[in-house]
């Protein structure tokens, strides 16, 4: 498309579109008033008016919609997903500007931390440089040049992997860390999950005592210590795992491609077999039976594992995928023993709770068999804090996996993030917590929205 075309979409039907819904559905002048406001803040993105946008054209693009809607009465779940959308801007904007002031009040600056000490005892060049990089500017000013950057998604260049940019670091490790915690966080989910709903329905046996406990043990264990004693055994003694880091390098010293192509088109399978599965659920619950339920499921998963398998083997990287996917095999133990303790847990607690209410007696009076009360009607109640916790989790192991991360060398966000606040790489370490925040921030207003999918009474 011509710059021209792009133009007349943007500048003119978008608007018109807008125009029409508030003439047609707008009945009361609060539609027109907030029509004006949008307006001006798209024209002030669209056209680059310095005085009609706020931190970037970027923010505006993002306000402008939810500007427009504000002002008419959505369906409950579309008006929950607008106040929310709004909420989380303005959350993100608080955070981002917590974060900000947070490492200004940190003592020293560029100059002091990273330039060459030669350069700083020639006092013309260093007051330029100190010009350069704003030190002298009045914190308002630093502010807003941070907060127009961010929104312009321009984050700066590491001083420790210079001249590397922020942005260009995140894209290369976030796929390492989402790939190994996505792994990890499915399985002790599916696992807790399982676990959790059959120990709460035989509640108060040896099963359910056993179970509890091993919970406890791994809820509770010191993270680095179990990790080391992980590493000892399977890495050092038994010597069936790498003892640390994410590949082989005697194997890619010839690769025609790099690790990272790998990394993706792994993390992307990984997304497809998750969508598969989701796939499964969805088809299943138009089914009646649970043995239909489960064909379908499992149907859907193993379909997916077979076009997976079809397509490392012939796209000539499956060698390649294998040594990343041997590397993944002991962090990915050593995380799902940790964590499917606390899910197992949760889902125990919440299916005691439901266990006890009374649609659940009623289903038993009706002489339903157990196995459908269980999973038809206790487990999938029961499943909402778990799938909170799930949600919400992922999210934040993008930084909160610094031990895992550190402890088997894994090159991801969580060691990026320890790394660039030891060596008071600011623009690195901002640029990790922010993303993180967005992450955090969608993953709250994703967790809700499968409330009222997962939950029939919940309705917005």
């Amino acid at each position: 498309m011509t710059k021209q075309v792009l133009l007349t979409i943007f500048g003119v039907i978008v608007p018109l579109i807008g125009v029409y819904y508030s003439v047609k559905k707008g009945k009361k002048p609060l539609n027109y008033i907030f029509l004006l406001i949008s307006l001006a803040l798209y024209y002030g993105a669209l056209f680059n008016v310095k005085y009609l946008y706020l931190f970037s054209p970027r923010f505006n693009f993002i306000i402008a919609p939810i500007v427009y809607f504000y002002s008419f009465d959505l369906p409950g779940l579309a008006k929950f997903i607008r106040n929310r959308l709004a909420q989380i801007v303005l959350l993100l904007v608080i955070y981002v500007t917590v974060v900000f002031f947070i490492f200004l009040a940190m003592p020293g600056d560029y100059t002091t931390k990273f330039l060459d000490p030669k350069l700083m005892r020639n006092p013309e060049m260093y007051e330029r440089m100190k010009q350069l990089f704003g030190v002298e500017d009045p914190w308002y000013v630093k502010y807003y040049k941070h907060m127009k950057n961010f929104f312009n998604l321009e984050m700066g260049i590491s001083f420790s992997e210079y001249p590397k940019k922020v942005e260009e670091i995140i894209a290369e490790r976030l796929p390492r860390t989402l790939f190994l915690f996505l792994a990890s966080s499915v399985l002790s989910f599916l696992l807790g999950f399982d676990l959790g709903k059959r120990i709460a329905w035989k509640r108060g046996g040896i099963t359910d005592k056993a179970a509890t406990l091993v919970g406890i043990i791994f809820w509770t264990i010191f993270t680095p210590f179990y990790m080391l004693i992980i590493i000892w055994l399977f890495a050092v003694t038994l010597k069936w795992f790498p003892l640390s880091g994410f590949v082989t390098p005697s194997k890619w010293f010839n690769a025609p491609f790099s690790a990272q192509n790998v990394f993706i088109r792994l993390l992307w399978t990984e997304l497809f077999l998750l969508i598969m599965w989701i796939m499964g659920i969805a088809i299943a619950s138009k089914l009646k039976t649970i043995k239909a339920k489960k064909t379908a499921i499992w149907s859907s998963v193993i379909a997916g594992i077979a076009l997976s398998i079809i397509y490392w083997l012939t796209n000539g990287m499956g060698s390649y995928a294998l040594d990343i996917i041997y590397h993944l095999a002991l962090p990915t133990i050593a995380l799902v023993t940790l964590h499917f303790a606390g899910d197992m847990l949760v889902m125990r607690d919440t299916m005691l709770e439901v266990i006890k209410e009374d649609y659940i007696t009623t289903a038993r009076a009706k002489g339903l068999p157990d196995k459908v009360i269980r999973d038809k009607h206790a487990a999938r109640t029961a499943l909402l804090p778990l799938m909170t916790s799930f949600v919400i989790g992922l999210a934040s192991t993008v930084s909160g996996g610094v031990i895992t991360e550190t402890m088997f060398s894994w090159k991801g966000m969580g060691l990026t993030l320890l790394e660039a606040t030891t060596a008071q790489d600011t623009p690195l370490a901002i640029g990790c917590l922010v993303f993180t925040g967005v992450l955090v921030l969608f993953a709250h207003l994703i967790a809700d929205i499968l409330y009222a999918f997962l939950d029939p009474r919940i309705r917005y």
